[in-house]
């Protein structure tokens, strides 16, 4: 073994713990009883796996899960359909100002979240939607410009004689998209879903923004109520709020795990040149 492989292997080690150590770190201590959750020891001299039931005791966390499972799903499910919608609109329609139209939509996302807070709030008011889950996912429905840039250089990517043949054969336009397009940049969908998934899962703004009902939380809300109880102002049970963490973390691990041969595929995969 060469020593640059040496140094390679003994960086990729250091920077795995070092990405590891914070995960490792919180699951140690939550399963720690109180007087032990700082001593930053990463095998417990005590288990107290009593924390994750206390957890379930103090607060309606099956709740908050499934209005997780739900809002994410549907914001994930919503941004991929009509942001792949958009792109394949762009990638095989050729119009005049298309990419004066493409550029456009790319400027949004130099627009800060903050500058358009009250304004969506003030529209979802007026729905009469303000204190429910659907702002939560349904602007969603819009689009996103970062995965609608994404999907559109996957689909650029595709070879037009494909597409051209389809459309010789009688087919729709919906069917070169479902049959055809889809297929083909199914790597690609997977990304966009999977990262919507993780944004929607540990949004937190939103839910503070929109939700008031307990009820209704998802678990990063419900996680800053516990932690509001039981952390900084309360009566400092960090091992609650820290099973509570690991309660929302490790869902998204699953999907990772389930999704990354097609997840890595997606984010290795090159992107075609934009010169069609």
């Amino acid at each position: 073994m060469t020593a640059r492989r040496v140094v390679r292997w003994t960086a990729l080690a250091a920077a795995t713990v070092l990405f590891l150590y914070p995960f490792v770190w919180l699951l140690s201590a939550s399963v720690k009883p109180r007087a032990q959750v700082f001593d930053n020891v990463l095998i417990p001299r005590t288990w107290a796996w009593e924390n994750y039931v206390e957890i379930w005791r103090a607060a309606p966390v099956a709740a908050w899960l499934v209005n997780s499972v739900v809002v994410s799903l549907a914001a994930a499910v919503a941004v991929t359909l009509t942001s792949s919608l958009v792109a394949f609109g762009f990638a095989y329609f050729r119009f005049p100002g298309r990419n004066a139209l493409f550029g456009l939509v790319l400027a949004t996302m130099m627009l800060p979240a903050a500058v358009t807070m009250i304004p969506v709030y003030l529209i979802w008011n007026s729905a009469g939607l303000a204190h429910t889950q659907v702002p939560l996912w349904a602007g969603n429905l819009f689009g996103s410009a970062f995965y609608i840039f994404l999907l559109r250089q996957f689909f650029l990517g595709l070879p037009r004689e494909v597409f051209e043949a389809a459309r010789i054969d009688g087919a729709s336009h919906w069917t070169l998209f479902w049959r055809i397009a889809v297929p083909l940049c199914r790597p690609a969908l997977i990304v966009s879903f999977v990262f919507e998934l993780k944004a929607s899962w540990s949004d937190l703004l939103k839910p503070l923004i929109y939700l008031r009902d307990p009820a209704l939380y998802t678990l990063p809300r419900g996680l800053k109520a516990l932690s509001d109880q039981f952390g900084q102002a309360g009566e400092q049970r960090w091992e609650i709020v820290l099973a509570g963490s690991v309660i929302t973390t490790v869902p998204l691990l699953i999907v990772f795990f389930v999704a990354q041969r097609h997840f890595l595929a997606g984010i290795t995969t090159e992107g075609p040149k934009p010169t069609r």
